[in-house]
């Protein structure tokens, strides 16, 4: 993880990715914020790229490949569960087997998406300020 380092969204709604973007813009989060609208082509960018995420907020029930298949995939990864970039589950999906689901798979959060702008986020806000305040074992590489 690196504070500074781009925020990975995996989105497929467009509405939604407008929502992330905006709330984003008016918290004044500096980091660079990159959207995939399936999980297929977020890890292919993991798995490519130098840069260090500073923490993925994805989506459950996307098209290609959904957000339980990536996370496993990026488990399965060696050099990406090194990196160890937070995952968060930010979904609409709030049945009890998928959230036990997505522990099982060792997510660092799952929050379910707020109906209105103002709750969507402070909810993003908590997530940002959580991760920018922790310790992180990139942070001494």
């Amino acid at each position: 993880m690196s504070v500074k380092g781009p925020i990975i969204s995996i989105e497929d709604d467009s509405d939604d990715q407008f929502l992330i973007r905006s709330v984003l813009e008016e918290l004044e989060i500096p980091n660079q914020l990159i959207f995939f609208s399936n999980g297929l082509d977020a890890l292919l960018f993991l798995e490519t790229t130098e840069q260090q995420p500073f923490v993925i907020l994805c989506d459950i029930n996307m098209p290609v490949m959904n957000g339980l298949e990536l996370r496993l995939r990026i488990e399965q990864n060696e050099c990406l569960k090194k990196k160890s970039i937070p995952f968060v589950f930010l979904s609409t999906a709030d049945n009890p087997h998928i959230i036990s689901a997505a522990y099982d798979a060792t997510i660092q959060g799952f929050f379910k998406k707020e109906n209105s702008f103002e709750d969507l986020k402070k909810r993003i806000k908590i997530i940002f300020e959580y991760w920018q305040s922790c310790l992180h074992p990139n942070n001494y590489a």
